[in-house]
């Protein structure tokens, strides 16, 4: 329970940010972490958010890659972009806070370049003491 490894690729078309969403929900329930506090909910929000800016700003398909294991489940999205994302103020504005999201929520995240594209991650703590999934100070 709790372990395991995930990576699909997705078309650059709106519904794959959905589709990405619901293929989150089902991993998590078949690796016994969807009941785990909101977990499930959060991974799927940022997923969300990864994969719709990957959509928005490389216009490529995108990898998702799921890990799980030792207490930590990593979300990865892979797309063909160079833009590194930033954080932005949650404003008014109804776009830009993806990654204000993800960095509130996450016990860390980050980007890195692979190739001609970038990898950008997060982590959520799945092991069910009270700061487990909380960013660590």
């Amino acid at each position: 329970m709790g372990a395991g490894h995930l990576s699909v690729e997705y078309d650059p078309r709106p519904s794959a940010v959905r589709e990405a969403r619901a293929e989150v929900r089902r991993q998590l329930e078949g690796w016994g972490l969807a009941d785990l506090d909101d977990v499930a909910d959060v991974a799927e929000l940022l997923v969300s958010e990864l994969a719709t800016n990957a959509l928005l700003h490389s216009a490529s398909r995108f990898r998702l890659t799921l890990f799980a294991a030792h207490g930590i489940l990593r979300c990865e999205v892979q797309d063909a972009g160079r833009r590194v994302p930033a954080v932005l103020e949650a404003g008014a504005s109804e776009s830009g806070r993806g990654m204000f999201l993800v960095d509130a929520l996450a016990r860390r995240w980050g980007c890195h370049q692979d190739g001609p594209g970038k990898t950008v991650w997060f982590e959520l703590g799945t092991c069910g003491s009270d700061d487990c999934g909380r960013r660590r100070s």
